[in-house]
C-alpha cells in the first residue's frame, strides 16, 4: 500500500508551532518598550511577521489530514529549526544589531542549537531585549522545539509521537507515562522549575535581575549566551559554583532528574549512563584542577578547573577563565572534551556517554571474541542486553561524526583557516559547544569567520542538535518515495 506524503499537516504543524515562536517573542518586545529602546519598532515588525506568517502556514495546511507518520515527522523536526532561525533573526537584522544576514542567521542558529558562539563583538553594549532574545532562544532550543510542541499540539488534534521520537536525543527514550504529551509536560516543569531556581540562587548572590534571567536560561539550556563579553569571568566565585551545579544537573539524563526530584533517587544513582558522565566531570576536573594548581591557589584552581570540565563536557561553554593561555597540555584536554557530550536525554551536545560507553563496551568485546572465538559476548548496558541493532546505530552515528568532522574541517581550512583551529570549529559545531581553540578559543566569538564558513558552521550545528540521523534522512531518496 502507497502513501503520499502529507503536506498538508506539515503546513498546519509548522503554524502551530511558528505561533510560539510568535508568542515568545512578545516578552523582549515588552522588553523594549519597558526599557524605552530604539528597537522597539523592529521587535513589533518582527513579531507581526512572524504571527502573519504561522497563520498563512495554517490556513495552508487547512483540511489536513490528522495523521502524521515517520517521514512527516522528520520532515517537520528538521525543518522547524529553520523555521524558527528565520524569522529568529529578524529582531537582529531589522534593529541594526547584526545588519548582515548572515551574522544574523549565524547569531539565532548558534541560539536555538545552544551552541552558544557569537559574532557580537560588544556583547555588553547591546540592548536588553537584543540579550534577552539571545537567552530566549538557546533556553526554547534546550528542552526542543519539539518536546515543547508535543506538550502542546495534542490541542490541535495532531499527534506528537513521531516528532518526539525523532527529535529527542540519544540512543533511545523512556517515557514517564502512557501518553507522550504527558512526558514533554513533566521535562518542562522540571526544566522551568531549574530555570527559576537557578534564577533566584544567582540573583540572591549578588548578580543583578536581568543578569540572573540570562544567565539562568543560558545554563539550563547548556547553551552559554553571556551577557557581558568575558562570560562569567568576572562574577564571584558564589555565583560561579552555582552555575558549575546547574550545568552538572543540566547534563544528566531529565527523566532521571524528574525520578529523582520525585523522591526515587536509586534510578539515578543506578543509572550506568550517568556514572559514566559523573566520573568524566570529576575526572577532568581533578586534572584541570591539578595542573592549574602550579600556578593558582588550590581553591580557585578547584573552581575554575570544575568548572571548566563541566562547561566543556556539557557543551554549555561558559568561560570561568582564559584556557588558551594554560599550559598546551590542559586545553588540549579541554579540546577532547568537547567530543563527549552529557547524557542522553539532556539538554547537553556532544556525542553523549552513553553512546561511548556502548561503543567502548563493544569494542572491548571484540576483543574478547578474538582471544575466544567461540564465546558467546553479549554487550550489556544498565543490566540489559543490547540489541545487534542498537550496537550497529552507535558505530554508525561515530562513523558519520567523525566523517562531518573530517569534512568541516576541510571546508574551514579552504576558507583559510588553519588546520587546528579548523579541526577546533568543526568539533565545537558539531557538539554544539560554542568555544573552541586558537583565535576562536575561550572568548567564542566567531565575528572574524569568513561568510563561507559561517553558512557551514550554521549547518554543522544543526546537524549536531539534531544528532545527525534526521539531518541526513531529508537528504535520503527513500524517505521521499511513495
Amino acid at each position: 500500500m502507497t502513501r503520499t506524503f502529507n503536506w498538508r499537516i506539515v503546513f498546519k504543524t509548522m503554524g502551530v508551532l511558528t505561533m510560539l515562536e510568535a508568542l515568545f517573542m512578545l516578552v523582549p518586545t515588552v522588553t523594549a518598550w519597558f526599557y524605552h529602546e530604539a528597537d522597539l519598532g523592529a521587535w513589533i515588525v518582527s513579531s507581526a511577521i512572524t504571527w502573519l506568517s504561522c497563520w498563512w502556514m495554517i490556513a495552508a495546511g487547512r483540511h489536513a489530514e490528522k495523521r502524521v507518520g515517520e517521514r512527516e515527522g522528520y520532515v517537520i523536526v528538521g525543518a522547524v529549526w529553520i523555521v524558527y532561525s528565520l524569522f529568529g533573526l529578524l529582531p537582529y537584522w531589522l534593529s541594526g544589531a547584526l545588519p548582515q544576514i548572515t551574522d544574523a542567521w549565524y547569531e539565532t542558529m548558534a541560539g536555538f542549537t545552544t551552541t552558544g558562539s557569537t559574532v557580537f563583538t560588544d556583547v555588553a553594549a547591546q540592548t536588553h531585549s537584543i540579550l534577552l532574545w539571545r537567552a530566549l532562544t538557546q533556553w526554547i532550543g534546550g528542552m526542543g522545539i519539539i518536546v515543547l510542541s508535543v506538550a502542546i499540539l495534542p490541542m490541535f488534534g495532531l499527534g506528537g509521537m513521531q516528532l518526539y521520537s525523532a527529535e529527542v536525543t540519544g540512543v533511545s527514550y523512556e517515557k514517564l507515562s502512557p501518553r507522550i504529551a504527558d512526558t514533554a509536560k513533566h521535562m518542562w516543569i522540571t526544566y522551568i522549575g531549574l530555570t527559576i531556581s537557578e534564577g533566584v540562587l544567582l540573583w540572591l548572590f549578588g548578580m543583578g535581575k536581568f543578569d540572573a534571567i540570562c544567565h539562568s536560561m543560558a545554563t539550563i539550556s547548556t547553551g552559554g549566551f553571556a551577557t557581558h563579553n568575558d562570560s562569567v569571568i568576572g562574577f564571584g566565585p558564589a555565583i560561579q559554583w552555582t552555575i558549575l551545579f546547574f550545568m552538572l544537573l543540566s547534563g544528566i539524563n531529565f527523566t532521571q532528574l524528574i525520578y529523582l526530584f520525585r523522591g526515587k533517587p536509586q534510578r539515578v544513582l543506578q543509572d550506568e549512563e550517568t556514572h559514566w558522565y559523573a566520573g568524566a566531570c570529576l575526572a577532568a576536573g581533578v586534572l584541570l584542577a591539578a595542573g592549574l594548581f602550579v600556578t593558582t591557589g588550590l581553591w580557585s584552581s578547584i573552581r575554575i578547573g570544575f568548572f571548566t570540565a563541566v562547561a566543556t563536557i556539557t557543551s554549555t561553554g561558559f568561560v570561568a577563565a582564559d584556557y588558551m593561555i594554560w599550559p598546551p597540555v590542559l586545553w588540549v584536554l579541554v579540546f577532547f572534551m568537547m567530543f563527549t557530550g552529557g547524557a542522553s536525554g539532556s539538554t547537553a551536545g556532544g556525542m553523549k556517554w552513553v553512546r561511548i560507553a556502548i561503543f567502548a563496551k563493544a569494542a572491548l568485546a571484540e576483543i574478547k571474541r578474538r582471544i575466544h572465538p567461540n564465546a558467546v559476548i553479549p554487550v550489556r548496558f544498565n543490566g540489559r542486553t543490547l540489541r545487534e541493532q542498537t550496537t550497529s546505530n552507535v558505530v554508525a552515528f561515530m562513523f558519520f561524526y567523525i566523517v562531518i568532522i573530517v569534512i568541516a574541517t576541510l571546508w574551514f581550512c579552504g576558507c583559510g583557516i588553519g588546520f587546528d583551529e579548523s579541526l577546533g570549529i568543526a568539533v565545537s559545531m558539531i557538539g554544539n559547544v560554542g568555544v573552541s581553540i586558537g583565535q576562536w578559543g575561550s572568548s567564542g566569538c566567531y565575528a572574524a569567520l569568513p561568510a563561507a564558513a559561517k553558512w557551514v558552521a550554521t549547518f554543522v550545528m544543526l546537524i549536531g542538535r539534531l544528532e545527525i540521523f534526521t539531518v541526513l534522512l531529508l537528504f535520503s531518496r527513500a524517505l521521499w518515495k511513495k
